[in-house]
């Protein structure tokens, strides 16, 4: 046995590379790395590929490993280059990705040293860590200085917990969910319904509000509307507000809802995954007043901080409340009860063992201070203005003004359906793959986005992409 034992352990060492094993292998990964943000991302941003990543099945995982050099091949081609590259400057569909350099870092030394930051008696500096960040945020929205939260994956875990919170804290049993009334618009995030399901709500009564002509919640129809309600025996459980549509980057009235909500003691969520960060510059957070109102705020530092996929975060006023939903104790967990002195995430997050994802937040904002944060988002607002302005010069129609940087704006051709001609738009962006556009259905119209949030995108890029519109439709003047 022992002879076994010491057999066994002369392969399972090679777990444990050696240090000029781990020095060709962090050499070959930081070069591509360079090569990809130096060569590839400045260039392109979306790639067809009749292949799309295929070639990954051709190579299996086998008892042995292969060289790090044939690894990063299969990754470039297969992973790296096929369609969209989120990391772009040239980014302008769906909500753009973040990628800022310092993210790689903190995870990098994150999964080193593999610090379980779920539990403060386990690693108390990163529970802090994580704890301050979230503080931090709640100053930002204006919430007491008791208010916590949790750092998620992103915005669709945020809104989760927020909905199993506000579940557990009015009380809401089985029995209840089908008289339980959630409000709000036809363009809050498809998220929100998924999360309604997940946490056992779907079968509750949801009430589209009507908007007004900038796609923002008419606050009035929903104080009408939470009346008929009560009238109704129905239960009002919970109203959403967006703080920045991914359709358009409409702001709800979150002061006037809020107002509404606390009326009628509706729990009140506003979803600010994308728009929420543009409360950290002074000239912007006036379009926010009325976060304080909010019993919860949903906010992704992956897309207004610019970081790389993965950091979202839930804010909630009433940490007890969060805490009720979220912890749980088990008897092989007694000994790390003992010395609380902050709340431990695994205590206030669907989450027990979970990526130490507060340190990319963390090391970024400490490597680089807050000031090119803002002035990146004051920028991408203002090149969504100028978008906007110069896009009309080209015979555009656009729908309303820009609040954030998302605007909207479609051609309408003299003799061919317009939906399928702005479709067609899209198909032409994606050849020359320089840059990248999404479009959306409102009302059965067909308009094109132009999403300004990557924090590479900078005036050279907006330009190149009225100049690739100029050239698509000259030919219908």
């Amino acid at each position: 046995m022992i002879d076994r034992i010491k057999q066994l352990e002369q392969i399972s060492r090679k777990l444990e590379p050696l240090p000029s094993e781990r020095s060709q292998w962090n050499k070959a990964v930081q070069e591509y790395a360079d090569k990809f943000l130096d060569e590839f991302n400045p260039n392109t941003t979306f790639v067809i590929s009749e292949e799309m990543g295929r070639a990954i099945y051709d190579f299996p995982i086998e008892e042995t490993g292969k060289s790090i050099e044939e690894i990063l091949d299969i990754l470039k081609d297969n992973v790296d280059t096929p369609n969209l590259n989120p990391a772009s400057g040239g980014h302008f569909g769906y909500i753009p990705g973040g990628g800022v350099f310092t993210t790689a870092l903190g995870d990098y030394l994150a999964a080193v040293t593999n610090r379980y930051t779920g539990i403060f008696f386990a690693c108390p500096g990163g529970v802090r860590m994580e704890n301050l960040l979230l503080r931090w945020m709640c100053q930002m929205v204006d919430y007491p200085a008791d208010a916590l939260g949790n750092l998620t994956s992103g915005g669709s875990i945020a809104n989760l917990s927020a909905i199993a919170t506000a579940r557990d804290y009015k009380g809401i049993k089985a029995k209840d969910i089908e008289k339980c009334v959630v409000y709000m618009t036809h363009q809050l995030h498809h998220c929100i319904q998924k999360s309604l399901r997940i946490a056992g709500m779907s079968e509750c009564i949801v009430r589209y509000l009507p908007m007004d002509r900038n796609f923002k919640m008419n606050p009035e129809a929903l104080n009408r509307q939470i009346e008929a309600d009560l009238v109704g025996n129905l239960i009002p459980f919970m109203v959403f507000a967006s703080a920045g549509t991914t359709d358009t980057g409409a702001i709800d009235p979150l002061e006037a809802i809020g107002e509404i909500a606390q009326k009628h003691n509706v729990w009140y969520h506003i979803d600010a995954a994308y728009g929420g960060f543009f409360m950290l510059s002074d000239k912007l957070k006036k379009a926010f007043k009325g976060t304080a109102l909010s019993d919860s705020i949903a906010i992704d530092p992956h897309k207004g901080l610019f970081l790389s996929y993965g950091i979202g975060a839930i804010l909630i006023k009433n940490t007890a409340a969060l805490y009720q939903s979220h912890h749980h104790t088990a008897s092989y967990m007694q000994d790390a009860f003992t010395l609380e002195e902050e709340p431990s995430p695994a205590d206030l997050s669907p989450e027990l063992t979970k990526h130490f994802r507060g340190l990319r937040m963390w090391i970024s904002l400490q490597l680089l201070g807050i000031a090119p944060f803002k002035a990146a988002l004051e920028e991408k607002v203002l090149l969504c203005k100028y978008f906007y302005t110069q896009v009309q010069k080209l015979g555009f129609e656009v729908g309303p003004q820009p609040e954030l940087s998302i605007a909207i704006f479609r051609y309408i051709p003299d003799e061919t359906d317009a939906n399928a001609f702005n479709l067609g738009l899209i198909e032409n962006f994606k050849k020359d793959g320089r840059v990248f556009l999404s479009s959306t259905t409102i009302n059965e119209t067909v308009w094109l986005r132009f999403a300004v949030l990557s924090f590479r995108t900078h005036l050279a890029q907006v330009d190149l992409s009225l100049t690739l519109l100029k050239d698509m439709v000259k030919h219908h003047h």
